[in-house]
């Protein structure tokens, strides 16, 4: 493949274009509560230990090392229970405890409850250990202070996309405030005088609905770390879709387009991308479908990405190569991460010298199955999909799994 494109690999080609592309500012302390979704551009730092405190892992008793004995009862001498101080650690006799209570000072392991005779006939406040609670070692079921996270170690660092974990984390340790990154505003402008939106009519046998433009917003939505903010359409005229893209530019951190991108008489958009100013890195990769696809950056650091009108080639190629790239833009440092990986049941023999993204349907844990398509027009077989798997290019004359494992990318 070396030669005919410019990388050889997908990957290789998101990396390239990303080093120019420029990352979204900052939005100072947004409230933690709305920072769901969103990119921190600050670390949470730890504002005490965690735990702060040694606690109990379980329920049971605190102990001394040398209080533990088979042939006689132990004293019980008051509780340490979750949320109050504890009581001083007594010269003789155990402390009860339960999990997540303070362990008093001097104790030097806890013993579970369950290693303990608590009815015996001595009378109450008074147990018994069983011989297996001789095993129990030095700091046995005791977590330490400190142990989670010190004092002033960042629990969450910046570039993180924030989960509900995260979020858990950010008010444990006071955080209630934070810089985000500002959403990456995305417009996308789809192309081609045959289509369009026939909503109260039925479009003629040349015609064709713009699924292109729900396909790609039904991507980008439901993401708070992105702004759908100008959704057009042009028809194959050069002035007017240059005119497009330059108002798409100035409005928008990101410009998706949609259809000519290819080598026709009314293939547009590569010459339109260099006139208004954007650097083309590639044009045309190794995959299947969407192989003329093309990436560019304005000189502001701005991603322009040109994806075959084909709808099944257009939204593959947004799931693959552009949503990456707005999370790089996003300020996400884990803007390209490892994919899960599946096997695919009866992948047939055939192989191709390109990545061949292949709509598939999950059947099992780690397990897919093709879903069979009649090309990239064929909007019917993505919809009985779950995604696609990526099966690698295979050279003349190399070998190849056809059942994978294979990269998997969910819709």
């Amino acid at each position: 493949m070396a030669g005919k494109f410019a990388f050889d690999h997908p990957d290789e080609a998101l990396r390239a274009i990303a080093e120019k592309l420029s990352v979204v500012g900052i939005e100072k302390c947004v409230d933690i509560q709305d920072g769901g979704g969103r990119v921190l551009a600050r670390s949470v730092m730890a504002d005490r230990d965690s735990p702060a405190a040694d606690v109990s892992a379980m329920d049971g008793y605190a102990v001394r090392i040398s209080q533990l004995q088979l042939d006689a009862p132990v004293i019980v001498v008051g509780q340490s229970v979750p949320g109050g101080p504890p009581p001083a650690m007594p010269a003789e006799g155990v402390v009860q405890v339960f999990t997540g209570a303070i362990i008093p000072s001097g104790a030097e392991a806890v013993v579970k409850r369950e290693d303990t005779d608590e009815n015996i006939a001595e009378g109450d406040g008074q147990i018994r250990f069983h011989s297996v609670a001789m095993q129990t070692s030095m700091g046995e079921n005791i977590r330490r202070a400190g142990e989670n996270a010190s004092a002033g170690k960042s629990v969450l660092p910046p570039g993180k996309l924030m989960t509900a974990a995260d979020k858990a984390v950010a008010v444990n340790f006071g955080c209630f405030e934070n810089d985000f990154h500002t959403p990456v505003k995305v417009g996308v402008i789809t192309t081609g005088d045959e289509v369009g939106l026939f909503v109260n009519e039925c479009p003629q046998p040349w015609q064709l609905q713009n699924s292109n433009r729900f396909a790609l917003d039904g991507l980008l939505e439901n993401k708070p770390w992105i702004e759908r903010c100008l959704n057009e359409h042009c028809r194959d005229d050069k002035q007017s879709l240059a005119e497009g893209l330059v108002k798409a530019i100035a409005m928008c951190d990101v410009v998706l387009m949609t259809g000519g991108v290819s080598m026709g008489d009314y293939d547009y958009v590569p010459d339109v991308v260099r006139d208004v100013g954007g650097e083309v890195v590639f044009h045309g990769l190794p995959i299947r479908p969407g192989k003329p696809i093309l990436g560019a950056v304005t000189g502001e650091g701005k991603l322009i990405l040109g994806l075959p009108g084909n709808p099944v080639s257009a939204t593959i190629g947004c799931r693959r190569m552009a949503l990456p790239l707005i999370a790089k833009i996003s300020g996400q440092t884990d803007w390209l991460p490892k994919q899960a990986v599946v096997e695919l049941d009866a992948a047939g023999s055939k192989t191709l010298p390109l990545h061949w993204m292949r709509l598939a349907r999950l059947t099992d844990h780690g397990k897919a199955v093709v879903v069979e398509s009649r090309g990239s027009g064929d909007l019917v077989s993505m919809a009985q999909s779950d995604g696609f798997v990526e099966v690698a290019a295979t050279e003349p004359g190399g070998t190849c799994s056809a059942a994978g494992p294979w990269p998997f990318y969910p819709w």
